[in-house]
Order: C-alpha cells, then structure tokens, then sequence
C-alpha cells in the first residue's frame, strides 16, 4: 500500500497536509506521473517490464489514477538508490570539489600513460629495449582496459562513486612508488609492472567523467562538468608531453640518467599520494538532493534486480549509439596513436629536438583543453549535440590533413600551429562523445555508455598505434598520418548519420522546471524546493 503520509525531512521543517496533496497543479513526485494526459517519450525506459505509459505507473506497485497524482509514494522516500528526497531539485556546492579532485588524480593517472612516449628515444637506450617495446608501456593502457572494462562499470553501478574513486586512485599511487624500483638498465619488466597497475586504475577513471557531472551537476551544468572532468586527463597528457624531457635529459651516462628518472619517479609518486588523500577526505557518493529532474527520474526507475547483460544489449540494439561507439573509437583512437609516436615523428624530421617534440604535444592538448571548455558550454546553452559532434569531426580531418602535410616542410613554427589547431578539434571532441552518448542512451548507466566509447577508443587505439608505428618505420610518416585520415574521413560520414535523439533532454523539458537551489550544507533549516508541475 502507497503510505500517504509525507515523513518530516530533518532541517526542513516541512509537512504535507494530505488536503494540499489532491490540488492537481502540485506534486512532490518530480518524475511521476498519472496523468492520462501526459506521456514520458515511449523510447525511454530504464528495464524491460518498466515502461512509462499515460495509463501505467512507473512503479509496479502504484496504480497510475489520478488521485495518485500527488501522493508521495516511492520518490518521497529515501532509499539505497538515490538520494533522500526526490521531490527536492538541488545542486550542492560540494560539487566542484568533486570534480576537481577527480580532475587532478585523472590527470595524474594521465602524465604516467605518455611520461615514456614522450621521451621514447631516452628510454629505448636506458633500458636498451625497441621502440616497440617502449609503445607497448602506452598501449598497455589501451589493452588492459578492454576486459576490465564490464567488471569495473558493474562495481561502479554496485558500489558507487565513491568506490571507485578511491580504488582507482590508490592503484595510481600503487603504479607510481612501483616503478621507482625500476631505476637500472636490467629491470624493464619492473616498469612495465608499475605501469601495467596504473592502466589498471585507468579503467576505474575513463568511465567516470558522465557519471560524475550526471550525478553531480544540475541540467545546465552538466556538458561543462563533464569538460572538466574531461579537462584533467588532457592536461595530464599536457604534462607528460612537457616535463619528461626537461627532468629527463638525452644523456650517455646511465648513472646520471638513472637520477634524473628517479626524480620524475618521486615527484609523480608524492603527487599520487597527496591525490589519494584527497580523494578520502572530499569523494562523496552522491549530494543530498538530485541535481535535475532527469537526475531524479534516472533515481525512480532504477531497479535493484535489473539485468546488467540486458542492460548492454540495449544499448547495442540502439543504432544510433552504435554508430556513435565506432566514430568515437575512430577519433579517439586516432587520437591515442599520434600522442603515442609523436616524439619518433618530431625526431624522424627534426633530430634532437626531444624538447620541442613535447611542447608540440603540450600544444595540442592545451589546445584540445580549450577546444573541449569552448564546446562543453556550447552544448550547455544550445544542446545541439549532432550539429556540433558534426562540425568538430570534419575540422578533425581537416586538421589532421594540414599536420600531414606540413610536418616535412621543416619549419618548426609551423609544426605548432597545424598541431595546435588538429588539436583543438580532435581532443576537443571526447567530452562531445561523451555527453552525446548520455543523451542517445537515458536513462541507461553513464558508466556503462562511457565505458563502451572507451573500449572502442581502445582498441581502435592499438590498431592505429601498431600499424602506423610500421607505416613510419618502412614508409615515412606522411603515408603514416594519411592512413589515419582515411578513417577519420570515415568517421565523418558515419556521424552524419546519427540521429540526434536527445532522450535526457526529453526528460528535463517534460514538464517546467525551476532553477535549482543550492543546496546550504549547514544545520539551518532548509525548505525544500517542491517543483510545480501542472503538466506531469
């Protein structure tokens, strides 16, 4: 039985008066609805048996009549899936803590994936290996994420946030004091462990930044909240472009190459530390209150003993998100292999200039970085996600096409400026994947989505990295560059045809909204923002 009794919230100093409860034009149920006259998009289901209908309740145990309209039922309680009260829209300021604690361990996680390809050449004569082997401490990142992916998005859905969280950036740390038992010639296979464990913690960080800004950020919010989250990895790939080849000098002396590795090791490793920390003490696992009413209708679906196997089918029968998947997998991957061999390109043309080969790669992330904040708050205020993935995918081919073909005009000046602008679009372009794959797929996991992007990025990642790798070594790098061209040409006409159908913004318009409030972490009282919905 539905109890129609509205329990006090503590600090809120609010009851319901069951008489106010039967005024049609007020509900405290923000995702709820019997109305026969109103309909949630038919597309939008969160488990096969619970379908949103004019005539059917979104809960098996409440009859949709219309005298249910305003009876708190199941929103109006707190329970182990969401937060305590759904009638109340909030965002909370702990909010940008969050996100800028996720950025800063992402980033750390970051520098240590591109710390050995960005001075690929000093390492390959240290450890006295091929460059093959040193591409292999990158691509260990791409391989390793591939089968952990499903476990890691199962305990996220399991545990939450704050779990994995703090699992991914102990296994950081972890990764990073292990390698510094590496610091001799003859001990290769202790590196490729230390960096074997933080590609582990990777899996446990790709996934995270839709969740978090979903979770986390009010509807307005959340393409420049998943930016950020996106932002930290990119500015870690711009730090391990830059500051190997200023601590790690080219050097013949293996001593003194050994204590300029070791520095690197410690700093990256104090930093990994102070981040793990941080993440205990802020790292929350959800706000109070659900930031937007997609939020809180994503909350009211969620079935404790829905299928996870029926959960990725969905998603592989949506077509749209498919096409998404492989066109993601395309940029990104792409994306991968050119940081990976960037420093083997620079050198093959400009030899000695292992400095300049990192600013180079430092000048596209910092360029993709702002890219990625210019289109995260495009989409905030238009929300036209297809049109903008569109455009910034064709200026990705038209940048990569001018890099190819001025990278041997041996102008280094110019090098920055095409690198810069291939950049700005292509990096630009993960958290544009993203977001776009939260809208195509509501009220389906964030993580779930995100993970499935990452695993096409992956492996398109190694393919690209292991055949271009070859295309340089017998060919040159301008057949190797043209080769990813070609699929980034692919990418393009592959995206044309996605449809845009933006199922989280069909829930968010469904009915008014107010602004949410932000939420007073304090002891004062509060009064809840009970959100008029004439229409739901």
């Amino acid at each position: 039985m539905v109890n129609e009794d509205l329990k006090q919230e503590e600090g809120d100093g609010i009851h319901a008066d069951p008489s106010d409860l039967g005024d049609p034009s007020t509900s405290v149920q923000p995702s709820t609805s019997g109305h026969p006259s109103i309909s949630t998009h038919p597309s939008v289901s969160a488990h096969p048996s619970v379908a949103i209908h004019p005539s059917v309740s979104v809960h098996p145990s409440v009859s949709a009549y219309p005298s249910a309209l305003a009876r708190p039922s199941v929103l109006s309680h707190p329970s182990s899936s969401g937060p305590e009260d759904l009638s109340v829209i909030k965002v909370s300021k702990r909010r940008w803590a969050v996100v800028l604690v996720f950025s800063c361990y992402s980033m750390c996680n970051a520098f240590q994936w591109i710390q050995y390809g960005s001075i690929n050449n000093i390492f390959m004569n240290f450890y006295g290996v091929s460059a093959f082997a040193i591409d292999w401490l990158s691509m260990c990142y791409m391989l390793t994420y591939i089968p952990l992916l499903l476990p890691v998005a199962w305990l996220l859905e399991k545990f939450g946030l704050r779990t994995i969280a703090l699992t991914g950036s102990a296994l950081n740390c972890l990764g990073a004091w292990v390698k510094l038992g590496s610091l001799q010639p003859h001990l290769f296979p202790v590196t490729v462990l230390g960096q074997v464990i933080c590609s582990v913690a990777q899996v446990f960080i790709l996934g995270m930044p839709s969740r978090l800004a979903s979770v986390w950020f009010g509807a307005n919010e959340v393409s420049t909240a998943c930016s950020l989250a996106v932002f930290g990895n990119q500015l870690g790939i711009a730090i391990g472009f830059l500051v190997p080849p200023v601590l790690v000098p080219n050097i013949k002396d293996q001593d003194k190459l050994a204590y300029h590795i070791s520095i690197m090791f410690y700093i990256i490793g104090g930093v990994a530390t102070l981040l793990l920390i941080l993440v205990i003490i802020v790292f929350k696992e959800k706000p109070k209150y659900p930031p937007s009413r997609a939020q809180s209708l994503s909350y009211a679906l969620a079935s404790t003993d829905a299928s996870y196997l029926d959960s990725i089918l969905r998603l592989f029968k949506n077509l749209n998100f498919v096409l998404l998947v492989i066109t993601y997998g395309l940029n990104v991957g792409a994306f991968y292999a050119l940081s990976t061999l960037l420093n083997r390109m620079v050198i093959f043309h400009y030899p000695g200039q292992e400095v300049n080969a990192g600013r180079i790669g430092l000048t596209i992330v910092l360029a993709g970085m702002l890219g990625a904040m210019i289109s995260g708050i495009w989409l905030d205020k238009s929300k036209t996600y297809k049109e903008t993935t569109l455009v910034v995918y064709i200026m990705t081919l038209v940048g990569m096409v001018v890099y190819t073909f001025t990278l041997n005009l041996g102008h280094l000046w110019i090098v920055f400026i095409t690198a810069g602008m291939l950049g700005f679009f292509m990096t630009g372009y993960l958290p544009l994947g993203f977001e776009f794959a939260v809208e195509l797929t509501y009220p389906e996991s964030e993580g779930m989505s995100s993970g499935l992007l990452n695993v096409s990025a992956q492996i398109f990642g190694i393919i690209f990295t292991i055949s271009q790798g070859q295309i340089i070594d017998n060919y040159g790098t301008m057949p190797g560059n043209i080769f990813l061209c070609v699929f980034l040409l692919l990418g393009v006409a592959l995206t044309a045809f996605i449809r845009a159908d933006l199922r989280r913004q069909k829930a968010n318009k469904e009915t008014p909204e107010n602004k949410p409030q932000e939420e007073e972490e304090s002891n004062a009282s509060k009064v809840p923002a009970i959100v008029s919905e004439e229409r739901f």
